[in-house]
């Protein structure tokens, strides 16, 4: 069976079947959020608390757990054996511990007030909850960094169900938090939601673990030990371009922050900023979730044009989507409705669902090439298109600063949507080497076909 798989083509079938329970996964995770707001919109001042969690509390703790993004790409791809596992697995423990010392730091010292009240400028109102909810969090890093490890580990042996289900354990922690918090204390809606979250996130991780051990114990442990062996340096080399890919892509969302407190409206616009960032991540995790498909499966003979196929295919899908919602009632109807946004910021938040039109379809063939060039170790290359990302989304930034006339939730989403369409065409570039050999192989394994 497991001979048949990797010497075999993937069909479009195959590549959907393991696709789609991580899809699911991203899926269950998209709507952690998009609860998270409906809930605290309910509370009192759900400006103050919307503001304080999406544009300070949200991105700063993912600018922390940045390096540790990348470890599902990581461990899908160097996880080949056991002696490769134990090493994998000890960085991961060294950087989880390291950024949660970062975390409090951050988050129980006067370094806050440098970083929120001076650098980022955020209105008043918001710094208070903001800290609180920042503390709350703490668990965040570490147990996202020990989970994505041990993803890595189910998806590189086709376990991806397991990754769905300790998803939904998240996903219903995070719920009963949510509900109880709601129903049967007086808490503020920061305290609530970012308890939410953590518990969310300890939740999955323990689930996953436990998931995980029976792989290590099983088809892991019997795997033959590959050469050469995986060392410190080739771990490094590999890893760290990954590393610093999503710290320089997550830095956009406080250049965001800080772009959108400088603009007309700035106190509606940060409100509304979780709820539209919600909602457009739902197709857009759709794309995520191709990224380790393509790495696991790339290196089985003929594997490129499926793959390519199913990814030109998502991007259509997810696009069309987001469309769907963004010209009919339904945007209204989830702010209004799911959300429990106010009119104002509901007619807000549907009017910024134009500017983020292409980030669904762009994320999925950005998650094609970017797992080209993972698998084939070629990943300076995605560190490249993220400095030009986050290069071309402060430049839009600064101009709508500059001008100071539009909403800074619509030239925010506009900034992030140039970005990304640059990074994907940098990506298309650099990876266009590794795809023509793998044409060239396509074209040995059956002479009679045209390469694409």
């Amino acid at each position: 069976m497991e001979l048949r798989a990797r010497s075999a083509p993937p069909t479009k079938v195959e590549v959907a079947r393991i696709w789609f329970p991580l899809a699911l996964s991203w899926l269950l995770m998209g709507a952690e959020l998009p609860m998270l707001t409906a809930t605290v919109a309910r509370m009192a001042d759900p400006e103050i608390h919307l503001a304080a969690y999406g544009s300070v509390v949200f991105p700063i703790a993912l600018i922390i757990e940045a390096p540790i993004i990348m470890l599902l790409a990581a461990s899908t791809a160097l996880c080949r054996d056991l002696a490769s596992y134990h090493k994998v697995h000890r960085f991961t423990t060294l950087a989880g511990a390291t950024l949660t010392a970062l975390h409090a730091v951050l988050a129980f010292t006067p370094l806050f007030d440098l970083v929120v009240v001076r650098l980022l400028q955020v209105p008043d109102a918001i710094v208070e909850p903001a800290r609180v909810g920042l503390r709350i969090m703490l668990p965040w890093t570490w147990a996202i960094a020990d989970r994505r490890f041990h993803q890595g580990v189910l998806i590189r042996f086709q376990r991806t169900r397991a990754i769905s289900l300790g998803t939904l354990a998240r996903l219903v922690s995070n719920g009963l938090v949510l509900l109880v918090g709601f129903h049967f204390t007086t808490a503020p809606g920061i305290v609530v939601g970012t308890s939410a979250i953590s518990a969310g996130v300890l939740t999955e991780a323990l689930f996953v673990f436990v998931c995980a051990r029976r792989v290590v114990h099983g088809p892991l442990a019997r795997e033959q030990v590959l050469e050469p062996a995986l060392d410190r340096r080739a771990f490094l080399a590999f890893y760290a371009p990954l590393a610093l890919t999503p710290l320089f892509l997550l830095a956009s969302q406080p250049i965001a922050t800080a772009a959108v407190a400088r603009m007309p409206d700035s106190l509606p616009s940060l409100a509304a900023w979780p709820a539209v960032f919600g909602l457009v991540f739902l197709p857009r995790s759709l794309g995520f979730a191709l990224n380790e498909v393509v790495v696991a499966q790339l290196g089985r003979p003929g594997a490129r044009r499926p793959l390519f196929a199913f990814a030109l295919l998502l991007a259509a899908a997810s696009s069309i989507l987001l469309l769907a919602i963004a010209t009919t009632p339904l945007a209204e109807l989830w702010f209004g409705r799911v959300a429990g946004l106010s009119a104002e910021l509901t007619e807000l938040a549907s009017g910024a669902l134009v500017f983020a039109l292409v980030m669904p379809g762009v994320q999925a063939m950005q998650s094609w090439y970017q797992g080209v060039l993972v698998e084939a170790n070629q990943t300076r290359a995605i560190t490249e298109a993220v400095v030009l990302y986050l290069v071309v989304t402060c430049a839009v930034l600064a101009i709508g600063v500059e001008l100071n006339r539009w909403k800074g939730i619509y030239f925010a989403l506009g900034a992030l949507s140039c970005g990304m369409l640059v990074q994907t065409a940098w990506l298309a570039w650099r990876s266009r080497g590794r795809l023509a050999a793998l044409a060239q192989e396509d074209t040995r394994l059956d002479p009679s076909r045209v390469t694409s």
